[in-house]
Protein backbone atom coordinates (compact mmCIF):
# COMPACT_ATOMS: atom_id res chain seq x y z
CA UNK A 1 0.00 0.00 0.00
CA UNK A 2 1.28 3.46 -0.94
CA UNK A 3 2.28 5.55 2.07
CA UNK A 4 1.59 9.30 1.94
CA UNK A 5 4.49 11.29 3.40
CA UNK A 6 4.92 14.96 4.26
CA UNK A 7 8.53 15.52 3.20
CA UNK A 8 11.49 13.76 1.60
CA UNK A 9 13.38 13.93 4.89
CA UNK A 10 10.97 11.37 6.40
CA UNK A 11 12.44 8.61 4.23
CA UNK A 12 15.66 9.95 2.72
CA UNK A 13 17.96 8.32 5.29
CA UNK A 14 16.96 4.94 3.84
CA UNK A 15 18.42 5.74 0.40
CA UNK A 16 21.93 6.47 -0.87
CA UNK A 17 20.83 7.83 -4.24
CA UNK A 18 17.81 9.45 -5.87
CA UNK A 19 16.68 9.22 -9.51
CA UNK A 20 14.74 12.48 -9.78
CA UNK A 21 12.39 13.50 -12.57
CA UNK A 22 12.60 17.16 -13.56
CA UNK A 23 9.46 18.48 -15.23
CA UNK A 24 6.63 18.56 -12.70
CA UNK A 25 8.91 17.76 -9.77
CA UNK A 26 11.83 20.22 -9.78
CA UNK A 27 10.47 22.79 -12.25
CA UNK A 28 7.34 23.46 -14.30
CA UNK A 29 9.00 24.19 -17.62
CA UNK A 30 9.28 27.87 -16.69
CA UNK A 31 10.78 28.16 -13.23
CA UNK A 32 12.18 26.01 -10.42
CA UNK A 33 10.17 24.90 -7.40
CA UNK A 34 12.08 26.36 -4.42
CA UNK A 35 10.99 23.67 -1.93
CA UNK A 36 12.05 20.88 -4.28
CA UNK A 37 15.45 22.48 -4.84
CA UNK A 38 15.94 22.91 -1.09
CA UNK A 39 15.01 19.26 -0.44
CA UNK A 40 17.60 18.04 -2.94
CA UNK A 41 20.27 20.39 -1.61
CA UNK A 42 19.65 19.13 1.93
CA UNK A 43 19.79 15.50 0.79
CA UNK A 44 23.11 16.05 -0.97
CA UNK A 45 24.52 17.93 2.02
CA UNK A 46 23.85 14.79 4.08
CA UNK A 47 25.84 12.64 1.65
CA UNK A 48 23.14 11.51 -0.79
CA UNK A 49 23.62 11.34 -4.57
CA UNK A 50 21.08 12.97 -6.88
CA UNK A 51 20.84 11.83 -10.52
CA UNK A 52 18.37 13.84 -12.57
CA UNK A 53 16.68 11.26 -14.83
CA UNK A 54 14.65 13.07 -17.43
CA UNK A 55 12.69 12.26 -20.57
CA UNK A 56 14.15 15.32 -22.25
CA UNK A 57 15.34 14.83 -25.83
CA UNK A 58 18.20 17.22 -25.09
CA UNK A 59 21.76 16.01 -24.44
CA UNK A 60 22.74 16.44 -20.79
CA UNK A 61 24.69 19.65 -21.55
CA UNK A 62 21.50 21.17 -22.93
CA UNK A 63 19.49 20.14 -19.87
CA UNK A 64 22.19 21.54 -17.59
CA UNK A 65 22.01 24.89 -19.37
CA UNK A 66 18.21 24.81 -19.13
CA UNK A 67 18.42 24.16 -15.39
CA UNK A 68 20.36 27.38 -14.98
CA UNK A 69 17.72 29.29 -16.92
CA UNK A 70 14.95 27.90 -14.72
CA UNK A 71 16.84 28.66 -11.52
CA UNK A 72 17.87 25.14 -10.51
CA UNK A 73 21.35 25.53 -8.97
CA UNK A 74 24.21 23.14 -9.67
CA UNK A 75 24.42 22.08 -6.02
CA UNK A 76 20.96 20.46 -6.24
CA UNK A 77 22.22 17.48 -8.28
CA UNK A 78 25.29 15.40 -9.10
CA UNK A 79 24.66 14.21 -12.66
CA UNK A 80 22.05 14.09 -15.41
CA UNK A 81 20.75 11.16 -17.48
CA UNK A 82 18.53 12.14 -20.40
CA UNK A 83 16.42 10.10 -22.77
CA UNK A 84 17.98 12.25 -25.47
CA UNK A 85 21.45 10.87 -24.77
CA UNK A 86 20.11 7.30 -24.76
CA UNK A 87 18.30 7.90 -28.05
CA UNK A 88 21.27 9.71 -29.62
CA UNK A 89 23.49 6.74 -28.85
CA UNK A 90 21.06 4.43 -30.65
CA UNK A 91 20.72 6.80 -33.60
CA UNK A 92 24.49 7.01 -34.11
CA UNK A 93 24.63 3.22 -33.98
CA UNK A 94 22.27 3.13 -36.95
CA UNK A 95 19.03 2.13 -35.20
CA UNK A 96 16.85 3.94 -37.78
CA UNK A 97 19.30 4.21 -40.68
CA UNK A 98 21.54 6.99 -41.92
CA UNK A 99 18.94 9.13 -43.71
CA UNK A 100 16.37 10.28 -41.16
CA UNK A 101 13.22 12.37 -41.13
CA UNK A 102 13.32 14.69 -38.12
CA UNK A 103 10.24 15.62 -36.10
CA UNK A 104 10.49 18.33 -33.46
CA UNK A 105 11.35 22.01 -33.00
CA UNK A 106 14.74 22.50 -34.63
CA UNK A 107 15.59 25.64 -32.65
CA UNK A 108 15.14 23.62 -29.47
CA UNK A 109 16.30 20.16 -30.56
CA UNK A 110 19.26 20.80 -32.86
CA UNK A 111 21.64 19.60 -30.14
CA UNK A 112 20.27 16.09 -30.59
CA UNK A 113 22.42 15.82 -33.72
CA UNK A 114 25.64 17.04 -32.10
CA UNK A 115 28.61 14.63 -32.45
CA UNK A 116 28.76 11.87 -29.86
CA UNK A 117 31.91 10.36 -28.37
CA UNK A 118 30.57 7.20 -26.69
CA UNK A 119 29.91 5.42 -29.98
CA UNK A 120 32.84 4.00 -31.90
CA UNK A 121 32.56 4.59 -35.65
CA UNK A 122 29.15 6.36 -35.52
CA UNK A 123 27.10 6.28 -38.70
CA UNK A 124 26.82 9.52 -40.66
CA UNK A 125 23.35 10.92 -40.07
CA UNK A 126 21.66 13.07 -42.72
CA UNK A 127 18.31 14.79 -42.26
CA UNK A 128 16.11 14.36 -45.32
CA UNK A 129 12.43 14.75 -46.33
CA UNK A 130 10.14 11.89 -45.33
CA UNK A 131 10.00 10.50 -48.87
CA UNK A 132 13.80 10.03 -48.85
CA UNK A 133 14.12 8.74 -45.27
CA UNK A 134 15.09 5.32 -43.94
CA UNK A 135 13.66 6.08 -40.51
CA UNK A 136 12.17 8.77 -38.25
CA UNK A 137 13.81 10.61 -35.36
CA UNK A 138 11.09 12.11 -33.15
CA UNK A 139 12.05 14.64 -30.48
CA UNK A 140 8.50 15.98 -30.32
CA UNK A 141 5.65 17.33 -32.42
CA UNK A 142 6.14 20.23 -34.82
CA UNK A 143 3.29 21.97 -32.97
CA UNK A 144 2.98 20.85 -29.33
CA UNK A 145 -0.61 22.13 -29.19
CA UNK A 146 -1.83 20.19 -32.24
CA UNK A 147 -3.52 16.80 -31.90
CA UNK A 148 -1.03 14.03 -32.77
CA UNK A 149 -3.57 12.76 -35.31
CA UNK A 150 -2.43 15.49 -37.73
CA UNK A 151 0.55 13.20 -38.46
CA UNK A 152 -1.59 10.25 -39.50
CA UNK A 153 -1.01 10.62 -43.27
CA UNK A 154 2.78 10.85 -42.87
CA UNK A 155 2.76 7.92 -40.46
CA UNK A 156 0.76 5.80 -42.88
CA UNK A 157 3.38 6.43 -45.56
CA UNK A 158 6.22 5.67 -43.12
CA UNK A 159 4.55 2.45 -41.98
CA UNK A 160 4.12 1.29 -45.55
CA UNK A 161 7.85 1.90 -46.08
CA UNK A 162 8.55 -0.09 -42.85
CA UNK A 163 10.36 2.83 -41.22
CA UNK A 164 11.21 2.67 -37.53
CA UNK A 165 10.43 5.68 -35.35
CA UNK A 166 13.03 6.56 -32.72
CA UNK A 167 11.23 8.25 -29.81
CA UNK A 168 13.56 10.52 -27.84
CA UNK A 169 10.93 11.36 -25.20
CA UNK A 170 8.32 8.74 -24.20
CA UNK A 171 6.24 11.29 -22.24
CA UNK A 172 2.75 11.73 -23.68
CA UNK A 173 2.12 15.22 -22.31
CA UNK A 174 3.83 17.84 -20.18
CA UNK A 175 2.61 20.95 -18.39
CA UNK A 176 4.55 24.08 -19.28
CA UNK A 177 3.39 26.40 -16.55
CA UNK A 178 -0.39 26.17 -16.83
CA UNK A 179 -0.42 24.92 -20.43
CA UNK A 180 -0.51 21.21 -21.32
CA UNK A 181 1.50 20.22 -24.40
CA UNK A 182 1.88 17.03 -26.42
CA UNK A 183 5.24 15.23 -26.35
CA UNK A 184 7.04 12.77 -28.62
CA UNK A 185 5.56 9.80 -26.76
CA UNK A 186 2.09 10.69 -28.02
CA UNK A 187 3.34 10.56 -31.60
CA UNK A 188 5.15 7.26 -31.03
CA UNK A 189 2.00 5.81 -29.47
CA UNK A 190 -0.04 6.79 -32.53
CA UNK A 191 2.56 5.30 -34.87
CA UNK A 192 2.56 2.06 -32.90
CA UNK A 193 -1.25 1.93 -32.87
CA UNK A 194 -1.16 2.30 -36.65
CA UNK A 195 1.10 -0.73 -36.91
CA UNK A 196 4.46 1.02 -37.12
CA UNK A 197 7.51 0.16 -35.00
CA UNK A 198 8.56 2.68 -32.35
CA UNK A 199 11.83 2.52 -30.41
CA UNK A 200 11.77 4.10 -26.93
CA UNK A 201 14.77 5.30 -24.89
CA UNK A 202 13.39 7.16 -21.87
CA UNK A 203 11.39 6.21 -18.80
CA UNK A 204 9.90 3.65 -18.26
CA UNK A 205 12.20 1.73 -20.64
CA UNK A 206 15.51 0.11 -19.55
CA UNK A 207 18.05 2.12 -21.63
CA UNK A 208 17.72 5.30 -19.58
CA UNK A 209 18.14 3.37 -16.32
CA UNK A 210 21.29 1.79 -17.73
CA UNK A 211 22.51 5.32 -18.44
CA UNK A 212 21.60 6.47 -14.91
CA UNK A 213 23.56 3.53 -13.51
CA UNK A 214 26.57 4.55 -15.62
CA UNK A 215 26.30 8.06 -14.22
CA UNK A 216 26.48 6.61 -10.69
CA UNK A 217 29.46 4.47 -11.64
CA UNK A 218 31.23 7.50 -13.11
CA UNK A 219 30.86 9.15 -9.70
CA UNK A 220 32.59 6.16 -8.12
CA UNK A 221 29.39 4.87 -6.53
CA UNK A 222 28.33 1.22 -6.36
CA UNK A 223 24.81 1.46 -5.00
CA UNK A 224 22.35 -1.43 -4.98
CA UNK A 225 18.76 -1.12 -6.18
CA UNK A 226 17.37 -1.28 -2.64
CA UNK A 227 19.23 1.94 -1.78
CA UNK A 228 17.85 3.94 -4.75
CA UNK A 229 14.60 5.93 -4.70
CA UNK A 230 12.97 7.15 -7.93
CA UNK A 231 10.93 10.36 -7.71
CA UNK A 232 8.49 11.57 -10.34
CA UNK A 233 5.00 12.71 -11.27
CA UNK A 234 4.49 10.35 -14.19
CA UNK A 235 2.67 7.21 -13.13
CA UNK A 236 3.25 5.55 -16.52
CA UNK A 237 6.87 6.69 -16.79
CA UNK A 238 8.57 7.45 -13.47
CA UNK A 239 6.65 4.99 -11.30
CA UNK A 240 6.29 2.28 -13.94
CA UNK A 241 9.99 2.53 -14.71
CA UNK A 242 10.95 2.25 -11.06
CA UNK A 243 8.73 -0.78 -10.62
CA UNK A 244 10.32 -2.37 -13.69
CA UNK A 245 13.78 -1.76 -12.26
CA UNK A 246 12.72 -3.07 -8.83
CA UNK A 247 13.49 0.18 -7.04
CA UNK A 248 11.30 2.15 -4.63
CA UNK A 249 9.36 5.14 -5.90
CA UNK A 250 7.95 8.42 -4.60
CA UNK A 251 4.97 9.58 -6.65
CA UNK A 252 4.52 13.38 -6.84
CA UNK A 253 0.75 13.65 -7.16
CA UNK A 254 0.62 17.41 -7.68
CA UNK A 255 2.11 17.21 -11.17
CA UNK A 256 0.39 15.54 -14.12
CA UNK A 257 -2.22 13.85 -11.91
CA UNK A 258 -3.08 16.83 -9.69
CA UNK A 259 -6.73 16.86 -10.76
CA UNK A 260 -7.23 13.09 -10.56
CA UNK A 261 -5.69 12.88 -7.09
CA UNK A 262 -7.37 16.09 -5.87
CA UNK A 263 -4.01 17.37 -4.72
CA UNK A 264 -4.27 20.58 -2.73
CA UNK A 265 -0.97 20.66 -0.95
CA UNK A 266 -1.30 16.91 -0.41
CA UNK A 267 -3.30 14.29 -2.33
CA UNK A 268 -6.74 13.32 -1.13
CA UNK A 269 -6.18 9.77 0.17
CA UNK A 270 -9.36 8.36 -1.35
CA UNK A 271 -8.79 10.05 -4.72
CA UNK A 272 -5.18 8.87 -4.73
CA UNK A 273 -6.23 5.30 -4.01
CA UNK A 274 -8.85 5.40 -6.77
CA UNK A 275 -6.34 6.82 -9.25
CA UNK A 276 -3.64 4.26 -8.44
CA UNK A 277 -6.14 1.41 -8.68
CA UNK A 278 -7.29 2.69 -12.08
CA UNK A 279 -3.68 2.94 -13.27
CA UNK A 280 -2.84 -0.45 -11.73
CA UNK A 281 0.17 1.11 -10.04
CA UNK A 282 1.61 0.94 -6.54
CA UNK A 283 4.32 3.50 -5.81
CA UNK A 284 6.07 3.03 -2.49
CA UNK A 285 5.34 6.57 -1.34
CA UNK A 286 3.32 9.61 -2.45
CA UNK A 287 3.25 13.30 -1.65
CA UNK A 288 1.75 16.39 -3.22
CA UNK A 289 4.94 18.23 -4.14
CA UNK A 290 8.60 17.50 -3.62
CA UNK A 291 9.84 19.21 -0.49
Amino acid sequence: MTRIIQSLSEISRNYDALYVDLWGCVHNGVTAFPEAVAALQTYRAQGGIVILVTNSPKPRAGVEAQMGQFGVPADAYDAIATSGDSARTAMYRGAVGEKVYFMGEWARDAGFFDPISVVEAPVEITRVPLQEAEGIVCCGPFDPMADPDVNRADFLYAKQKEMKLLCANPDLVVDRGETREWCAGALARLYTEMGGESLYFGKPYPPIYDLARRRLTALGKNIGESAILAIGDGIATDVAGAMGEDIDSLFISGGLAAAETKTNGQPDPKALSTYLEKEMSSPTFAMGHLR
